[in-house]
């Protein structure tokens, strides 16, 4: 099943079961998408978004979320901070497993090998082939100063 037709089936059974927290995390969900869908519509790209297109999506809503839930912590509004904490649970629901640190490594090894990457200056190539197979499943962020750390 696509995660968008998941992601419209949850939001169904959420709206049966009057789970207000929950429906209101799918509904912005669902929002998110859309406007993706409307803006690449816009590009004449006809708007249709790849499982992986969702999962990018999903990613930067999980991770927008803990800098909010951070903030929160730090200015004391911890009841704001659960609040996001909680929307995060419920986007993770639709991303892939995690992989844990030993799997990140193995993967960038992995690409490095792949690509024939010598230097820093394939990092770009290492990167692109890291977020065409593991796109959802890894923080890109942290794995850019390991892939630069292999190559340098």
């Amino acid at each position: 099943m696509e995660i968008k037709e998941r992601i419209a089936a949850k939001l169904k059974d959420a709206m049966r079961a009057k789970e207000a927290d929950r429906l209101s995390t799918l509904r912005l969900i669902n929002a998110a998408i859309k406007d993706r869908e409307i803006a690449l519509r816009g590009e004449g790209d006809g708007g249709e978004l790849s499982d992986a297109d969702v999962l990018a999506i999903l990613g930067k809503m999980v991770k927008q979320r803990q800098e909010s839930a951070r903030a929160y912590e730090e200015g004391g509004r911890l009841e704001l901070a659960e609040k996001e904490l909680a929307e995060v649970t419920v986007i993770e629901e639709f991303l892939p497993r995690q992989l844990d640190p030993s799997e990140v490594e193995a993967a960038i090894k992995a690409a490095i090998e792949k690509v024939g990457a010598s230097s820093i200056r394939d990092m770009g190539r290492v990167m692109g082939e890291l977020k065409g197979k593991y796109t959802g499943q890894m923080d890109f962020g942290a794995v850019g100063p390991k892939v630069k750390d292999l190559l340098g």
